[in-house]
């Protein structure tokens, strides 16, 4: 029995294909072999026969499925240069960073900024979404102080 392939990724099943096809197999025999090796799952009939066309005509080579999507402009270097920012303004607004970066997007300073930085907006300052232990210790102690208080002195507290 042939091993199988979990979750193929589309440039491999476009090599398998390209294989296949250059040795003039036709699309339903390539269709009846992806589905023996990866499963039901991997790919309709319709869209075998689809790419081998492409390959045919020349419009699709397997180098050009490996890329998939636009290449991130997310970097670390431009990560620290947002951070930098925002810690010389904690009260900057996305506006604003749009300003101080004019050639990045305001959806890709938003996702920088809150994914990747972790900031979200408070009072008009940049702070940090997580709490860090200490500062989860410090508000159960104080916390607790306040339940003691209360219970010590009642409502006159």
């Amino acid at each position: 029995m042939f091993k199988t392939i979990a979750d193929p990724a589309d440039y491999e099943v476009l090599s398998v294909i390209q294989f296949l096809n250059a040795k003039n197999v036709k699309p339903a025999e390539i269709h009846r072999q992806l589905v023996e090796i990866d499963g039901e799952n991997v790919m309709t009939d319709g869209m075998v026969r689809k790419w081998v066309r492409q390959l045919n005509d020349g419009h699709i080579s397997v180098h050009e499925k490996a890329q998939s999507g636009q290449p991130s402009v997310v970097n670390d270097g431009l990560v620290a240069k947002v951070n930098e920012k925002i810690h010389e303004n904690r009260r900057s607004t996305i506006r604003l960073l749009c300003d101080e970066f004019p050639q990045i997007s305001k959806t890709v300073l938003h996702e920088i900024v809150t994914n990747c930085l972790n900031y979200r907006k408070l009072c008009s300052h940049w702070v940090l979404k997580m709490l860090v232990d200490v500062h989860k210790m410090k508000q159960l102690g104080s916390a607790l102080t306040f339940l003691t208080r209360y219970s010590e002195e009642g409502n006159e507290f």
